[in-house]
């Protein structure tokens, strides 16, 4: 898969590994992917063909939802997945294919459908369902995340196992190495905040979420999506996967299925997710879909990598003049 491009940044040919990373949960916005659809073919046909999946106009919501349809769980995953597939496709018909894929939770499953592993349809069918069962999974109020910033992961799960006291808290992030977000029952959560705070957290602030993610909260979740996605058909990838729950190479459908399953309740380890794609000779990474928030997590993990987010036609057009 590595090609040669050229890096203006060095001003010299050399080959240029590249990952594209695909964004999760908190990333939208009312009027994602509007400019694209409108000009694109290939990204208007990716909407067209989400409306027709799902019966119902999840382009309307994405290009001029309110922000409370776009916050429910069951409406977001699908919104967010089939932007990112629509700037994809526009990325994949220009020729410009990475080396290597990842996602951020929910993005794993972009990801997927970007490396040929799972079909579009297929995708955001079983992302709404995966919404639904993750909000229906804790009832509203039971449960809360947090960002954790300042303290090392092993300084985190301490904490989690202090707070416990025979409720769920949990590391569910590991977005850097000082940037972890934890989730499961909210008196052990606040608890584990303060504990946090004692021990140094520069600071700690409440996520403002549906649903206890990426703990064992979920696992209710986990078995309902591991039934239904027994039914989908996985392919071997086209473009290896750096997947959530082991942060390692994945090339086999039936690999791809698994990671999904065990993902609803594992933590996500971003920051080894992203070290291991280094590792693996990747020097540029290519944000593919709404937000910068990933660009930004990979600025603090790997400072030196190159960075680019593409979420509009004029980021499109700029990524196209660099590579």
């Amino acid at each position: 898969m590595r090609s040669r491009r050229y890096d203006f940044s060095l001003s010299c040919l050399r080959d240029v590994v590249i990952a594209f990373v695909f964004p999760g949960q908190g990333s939208q916005y009312s009027g994602m992917g509007r400019d694209v659809a409108a000009e694109f073919a290939e990204a208007g046909e990716v909407f067209a063909r989400a409306d027709g999946a799902l019966g119902f106009s999840l382009s309307r919501l994405c290009f001029e939802g309110s922000e409370d349809e776009l916050q429910l769980t069951e409406t977001t995953q699908p919104a967010v997945l089939t932007t990112s597939v629509a700037l994809f496709r526009i990325l994949e018909k220009q020729q410009k294919l990475p080396d290597f894929v990842a996602g951020h939770s929910l993005g794993e499953y972009s990801a997927l459908v970007a490396a040929g592993g799972l079909d579009f349809e297929d995708a955001v069918r079983l992302v709404h369902q995966r919404g639904r069962f993750m909000q229906e999974a804790v009832p509203v109020g039971e449960g809360a995340m947090a960002a954790v910033l300042g303290l090392k992961r092993e300084v985190v799960e301490s904490v989690c196992q202090e707070a416990a006291r025979g409720e769920v808290v949990s590391a569910a992030n590991i977005n850097s190495a000082d940037q972890i977000v934890i989730s499961g029952h909210r008196p052990a959560v606040e608890r584990a905040g303060d504990l946090a705070r004692q021990r140094g957290a520069r600071k700690v602030i409440s996520l403002a979420v549906s649903a206890p993610f990426h703990c064992a909260l979920m696992r209710p979740a986990q078995e309902r999506l591991a039934e239904v996605i027994q039914d989908i058909a996985f392919h071997d990838l086209k473009i290896p996967l750096v997947n959530n729950v082991e942060a390692r190479k994945v090339t086999r459908g039936e690999e791809a299925r698994r990671g999904l399953v065990k993902q609803v309740s594992a933590a996500v380890l971003w920051c080894d997710c992203v070290q291991e794609m280094i590792r693996a000779g990747v020097s540029t990474f290519v944000e593919v879909g709404p937000g910068k928030a990933l660009k930004g997590l990979i600025r603090k993990i790997a400072p030196s990598v190159q960075t680019h987010s593409i979420e509009n036609r004029e980021q499109l057009e700029a990524y196209a003049r660099l590579f």
